[in-house]
């Protein structure tokens, strides 16, 4: 199996395991654990987008928030970032080859959080409410 070199540490196989803590597979979870990545990633599943069209379609989300994980994803090569040079300037964001990958699963993702959400709600409460032993 084919190995990649990551610091001083051990040789990972060059796929990724998630279980060793210096492999990188686990910044990639990292990135796509954010639920704003999620919300994101699905908003532009749909087309290029307009910094300000992402925010109103993203209810709930920061300019400071979405600037910061737009960049993230734009790091991680799953968005590009186009700037027109017009009057006003244009920006776009749309995802990239590696991004589309991920519609897939996070519309199952968002699937069940849709399908369960009660369920997970009723037991938070339920919870919450029980005596402590």
């Amino acid at each position: 199996m084919e190995t990649i070199q990551v610091g001083d540490h051990s040789p990972i196989p060059s796929r990724g395991d998630l279980q060793n803590p210096d492999c990188p597979s686990r910044d990639a979870l990292d990135r796509l654990g954010s639920k704003w990545s999620v919300l994101i990633i699905l908003t532009l599943a749909t087309g290029t987008r307009r910094f300000s069209v992402l925010r109103s379609d993203i209810a709930g989300i920061t300019a400071k928030v979405l600037t910061t994980n737009l960049r993230d994803l734009e790091r991680d090569g799953l968005i590009t970032r186009t700037v027109y040079a017009e009057v006003p300037p244009r920006t776009e964001y749309a995802l990239t080859p590696l991004g589309a990958t991920l519609i897939t699963p996070f519309a199952a993702i968002r699937d069940w959080a849709e399908t369960h959400a009660a369920e997970i709600h009723h037991n938070r409460n339920a919870h919450q409410t029980a005596p402590q032993s």
